[in-house]
């Protein structure tokens, strides 16, 4: 019993730190007394965790603020290059890397592009690229954190199965942290962007979050109570390969009908470019085209009504599948990030229309679903975010 006393102290200490930072970092310069009225902690608890950061060298005081008629309140930060992060991103057709502060501020970018590679080779490009992001830093960093597709156990840093990657049972961390000497976090890149989010992103206190990733691939990262769920097999969110149409397109995954099919970017490249060149059927999706996005966007301005039909259907299966998720999890804050979303309004009302029609109406009035603000450093931001909260015992895996 002692020993689970221990752990339920332990994750108690961990979530009131993670709760400090996440103020720290969402609304600083901030006093302790604001801090506790917006985490609901004690001002004694907010102390103590203050304390232990600012030994740390994560907070420090940077002068008193306006007084409300007694003494003015001591201002907190967090000293925004305390440490150096690397965030990677091992996308479709590239990896790409930052350095990042504690704040989510991103002073040097590299991105070196795959040209078809996968198995070893790719992992001889990431190994360039994270080579570059080492040299780059001006201090030594705090470790690496990588953000790749694929189904990832993040407890040992391997990659169980990559698709487009050709990657199975790789020991990614493992053999990241034996070439580079620093310590190694992996994750799935859309997890990695739900960490990049709750940690980085400005959002109205909420507790949990799902983040959905919508570009030629679509994954979800869920955030729950604070931390990240990955599900018992590490493969929580992978809902780009649920099937949701009736049609005999294949997927990257070996099955037809999936909600990659009619709802990625790859697929509705592949529809407009059947209009655009009189083609009668979409027979298969391309590859993962870096001019996809400006080209589809490109016939989406044009209005073809045909076209604008093919991009709001795709906003409609995404939808569709956000309501699935709101009936099984009841999460209020849905978050849409990735190049589908550079379609704006009229994708994302079809997206929140059709949530809004096949989930249960009393749990769905109160769903946001809106855009993420990060950018194309989501992964980076979200890998770096990782490598934080765990190497600075702030651990969000679940």
């Amino acid at each position: 019993m002692r020993s689970l006393v221990k752990a339920t102290h332990q994750g108690t200490r961990e979530h009131n730190v993670r709760l400090v930072m996440r103020a720290l970092a969402g609304l600083g310069p901030i006093s302790r007394a604001d801090i506790a009225r917006r985490t609901d902690l004690t001002r004694t608890t907010v102390s103590d965790v203050v304390s232990q950061l600012a030994l740390a060298g994560l907070v420090q005081e940077i002068g008193r603020g306006p007084s409300n008629g007694g003494k003015a309140p001591i201002l907190l930060q967090i000293p925004r290059d305390a440490r150096q992060l690397i965030g990677v991103h091992v996308g479709e057709g590239q990896v790409q890397g930052a350095i990042v502060n504690l704040a989510g501020d991103i002073s040097h970018r590299e991105r070196l592009t795959l040209d078809g590679r996968d198995g070893d080779a790719a992992l001889a490009r990431l190994d360039e690229l994270v080579d570059r992001l080492v040299r780059a830093a001006v201090k030594p960093p705090l470790g690496i954190g990588i953000g790749t597709s694929g189904v990832v156990d993040t407890s040992s840093g391997t990659v169980r199965w990559a698709v487009h990657l050709d990657w199975h049972d790789l020991h990614l961390g493992a053999r990241m942290q034996d070439r580079t000497g620093l310590p190694v976090y992996i994750a799935n890149d859309s997890q990695a962007a739900a960490l990049a989010e709750w940690t980085f992103g400005r959002h109205a206190p909420a507790k949990g979050m799902v983040v959905v990733k919508v570009g030629n691939g679509i994954g979800a990262g869920i955030i729950i109570e604070d931390r990240l769920y990955q599900g018992d097999g590490f493969g929580a969110g992978e809902i780009g390969h649920i099937s949701v149409a009736d049609n005999d397109l294949l997927c990257r995954c070996g099955r037809t009908g999936c909600l990659e099919t009619v709802a990625s970017l790859r697929s509705v490249q592949a529809r407009i470019r059947a209009i655009t060149h009189g083609a009668p059927d979409v027979v298969h999706l391309p590859l993962a085209d870096p001019d996809a996005l400006p080209q589809c966007l490109d016939a989406f301005d044009t209005g073809d009504p045909r076209v604008v039909q093919v991009v709001l259907d795709a906003g409609r299966y995404l939808g569709r599948m956000l309501g699935h998720l709101v009936g099984a999890l009841d999460i209020q804050d849905i978050v849409l990030t990735g190049s589908m979303t550079a379609f704006g309004e009229p994708w994302l009302e079809a997206v929140r229309s059709e949530a809004h029609r096949s989930a249960l109406p009393l749990l769905v009035h109160s769903t946001r679903i809106g855009l993420g603000h990060l950018g194309s450093d989501i992964v980076e931001l979200g890998a770096a975010a990782l490598l934080m909260t765990s190497e600075l015992g702030l651990s969000q895996a679940a």
